[in-house]
């Protein structure tokens, strides 16, 4: 069995996560998406709220596993037996930030990175900038999924 997992913090999904997420499944026979918990961060919705909206959007996606971690990503990917981990890369300097993260990973652990290009409709999104847009009171219901379109 492929298993991959998709770390991020998710706060929140965007269409951007979305988009990779939908296309990773294809090449997976499961895919975790893997919620990292960073005590040292500061989240705009709480980690309940995220995981709800990771749920709902792909609750009918039968590949798809939602869970939570602390610490290295790499001992989570031993722990949950996945031999990928699945990133989305919008620009260049995402290549070059993730590209030091895959080496790391790949030094402590013999786990490959798979790299998916966002699609050019959602390579402008990040969850800080759809944090952003919120905070200040603009419409953001064209970046997110529907779930995440909260009052």
């Amino acid at each position: 069995m492929k298993r991959a997992i998709f770390p991020g913090s998710f706060d929140p999904l965007t269409l951007g996560h979305y988009d990779i997420i939908k296309r990773g499944i294809t090449l997976f026979d499961e895919l975790v998406i893997a919620i990292g918990i960073n005590a040292e961060k500061k989240y705009m919705f709480d980690l309940e709220v995220r995981k709800q909206f990771i749920v709902e959007t792909f609750k009918n996606e039968s590949k798809i596993k939602v869970m939570t971690y602390k610490g290295l990503t790499v001992d989570f990917c031993k722990k949950v037996e996945a031999d990928f981990i699945l990133r989305g890369l919008r620009n260049p300097a995402d290549f070059e930030f993730e590209k030091a993260i895959a080496h790391t990973n790949r030094s402590l652990s013999e786990i490959e990175t798979v790299f998916l290009l966002t699609s050019s409709r959602t390579s402008f999104i990040s969850s800080s900038i759809v944090r952003d847009v919120i905070r200040h009171g603009g419409d953001y219901t064209g970046l997110v999924p529907e779930i995440v379109r909260v009052p």
